[in-house]
């Protein structure tokens, strides 16, 4: 979907070029006939979805969780400063993203309220475009309440008189209006077998309800309706899409063809390659693989939460680990995702590299990836392999591939974990959900696969999304959720074991983080607003 114009910016100029608004000129578009060109609707839709369409969020806001750090400022939206605890309500990545989630939501409100001008376009078509401007209204407002609970709600589109008025409204009554959106939405679109292929992308009935169902998740307290939102994804295929896991973990993030269309995506941004590509990588892999720098590395917390191959954690008695050789017999996704010391790394034309990391380890003419405090390589003693594409020879890490919103993977876990919070995990319930993933991941001992009991259950879910989902953005939404921020955002995060023996076993102290568990669970509003707006109160502390 190409961005062609603005359409605000195309509104705009049509009103200062014309003296009377009820005439409406024939050479270009006004407020008047804008909306009767079916070309024009189009545009005004894509231009829409280009508002939800970032690659850095997904990767960056791993770094203002416990899976990752980065030594970017400014130009990956300031994780580094809200990580470490170390920002105001000044700080521009809050500005940035209140800015950004309603100048997308003052676009789904101006769609909503003219589409139905148009009269060539046919009904059914219009009631789609509407469902997923909808969808994507829901969105951005999930997102704002998620950061900053109490939010202005904007059920249609404002003057500039009323935006300067308008106050918080409260988190509960936003959370009823995204869902009564949600069900509107799923109501109207069409699964995704209901679209051509040239409209493969689009927002879907299943996305709505998996969506929903993430929305629920949040509240949690409300783990019943979860329960019921995701069965009708996983028991109701006919009616709400066919979504099943891909069979292979690593082609999901790696392979050009599986990842692009593939039925565990429920919500993607879609890119295209050579046409429409993001270019993160360049800052992730190791530089022998060529790298420019490497500006986000997965944290040694991160490397450690994978289970090994006989499901125990690595630090539970009987698991089997050996601390000077930590990364055999893990779980899979470890080596799909993590690049560590000795890691064998494929290059683009079928040849594979030794990624040599300790210090002083590399033989000559191989130390580029050695870790150096103040080298241009890791910070933390591993970089990533997820989302690397072997078969890429784009210049600078250009990435055709598709990045995932949700996965089928994250309604299975959702659904684990509101049956276990409900009382009602059985070994059923896990195997169509840890097993299923474990078993996609490359596992196949029994004490891995086998239903456990319900001991521990609850951790054992949690830490089975943190290492489905590392690197797709996800974990800093469910320490928040789950409370446990000011646990684990606390004190050093650490890197490879590469340091003095003395500081903390020898692991890197890579950044000292700081979370307050009375004020950081919200962001401040912007103080901007705030001089614009007197009628938007601030959250505490701030």
């Amino acid at each position: 979907m190409k961005n062609k114009f603005i359409l605000i910016f195309v509104l705009a100029a049509a009103i200062s070029s014309c003296k009377k608004l009820d005439l409406a000129p024939v050479d270009r578009f006004t407020e008047l006939n804008f909306w009767q060109s079916s070309e024009n609707v189009s545009n005004a839709l894509n231009n829409i979805y280009m508002s939800i369409y970032s690659s850095q969020p997904v990767f960056y806001n791993e770094s203002l969780s416990d899976n990752a750090f980065t030594r970017l400022g400014i130009n990956a939206g300031q994780p580094d400063a809200i990580a470490s605890g170390n920002f105001t309500s000044s700080l521009p990545r809050f500005q940035n993203e209140w800015g950004g989630y309603y100048a997308g939501i003052k676009s789904c409100n101006i769609f909503l309220k003219n589409v139905d001008q148009n009269q060539t376009l046919t009904d059914a078509l219009k009631s789609r475009m509407k469902a997923e401007v909808t969808f994507i209204r829901a969105w951005h407002h999930f997102n704002l309440t998620k950061w900053w609970g109490d939010i202005p709600l904007l059920k249609e589109d404002i003057t500039p008189d009323q935006a300067k008025t308008i106050g918080r409204s409260p988190k509960a009554e936003v959370i009823t209006f995204i869902l009564e959106q949600l069900d509107a939405a799923a109501a109207a679109l069409p699964n995704k077998e209901g679209y051509s292929d040239s409209d493969n992308g689009r927002i879907t009935k299943g996305a709505a309800l998996a969506l929903k169902a993430r929305v629920l998740l949040y509240e949690g307290n409300r783990m019943p309706e979860v329960i019921a939102v995701c069965e009708q994804l996983i028991n109701n295929q006919a009616a709400n899409g066919t979504y099943s896991l891909v069979p292979s973990y690593t082609d999901l993030f790696s392979n050009n063809t599986v990842n692009r269309k593939n039925n565990e995506t429920l919500l993607a941004l879609q890119y295209v390659p050579s046409l429409r590509t993001w270019g993160d990588y360049i800052d992730f892999a190791p530089i022998s693989a060529g790298a420019r720098s490497n500006n986000l590395s997965p944290t040694q917390e991160l490397v450690d939460s994978y289970i090994m191959l006989n499901g125990r954690a690595i630090r539970q008695t009987g698991s089997g680990y050996n601390e000077n050789d930590p990364y055999v017999n893990r779980d899979p996704r470890l080596t799909a995702s993590i690049v560590y010391d000795n890691y064998n790394w494929q290059n683009p034309d079928g040849s594979t590299q030794r990624i040599y990391i300790k210090p002083g380890t590399g033989p000559a003419g191989q130390t580029a990836n050695e870790y150096s405090p103040a080298g241009q390589g890791t910070a933390t003693g591993y970089y990533w392999r997820k989302y690397w594409d072997p078969k890429s020879t784009a210049p600078g890490f250009s990435s055709g591939l598709n990045l995932y919103l949700i996965r089928y993977a994250d309604v299975l876990l959702m659904y684990a974990e509101a049956k276990q919070a409900a009382g009602q995990m059985t070994e059923e319930v896990w195997n169509k959900t840890v097993r299923a993933l474990r078993e996609r991941a490359g596992f196949t001992d029994a004490g891995a696969l086998n239903f456990p009991g319900a001991t521990g259950m609850t951790d054992l879910i949690r830490n089975e999304r943190r290492s489905e989902f590392a690197m797709e953005g996800l974990r800093i939404d469910d320490i928040r959720r789950w409370k446990i921020a000011e646990t684990v955002l606390n004190g050093w995060i650490h890197g490879a074991r590469f340091g003095e023996a003395s500081i903390d076993n020898g692991y890197l102290r890579v950044q000292l983080r700081q979370f307050d568990a009375q004020k950081h669970y919200l962001w401040p509003v912007p103080p901007n607003e705030r001089a614009l707006n007197t009628n938007l109160s601030q959250n505490n502390g701030y």
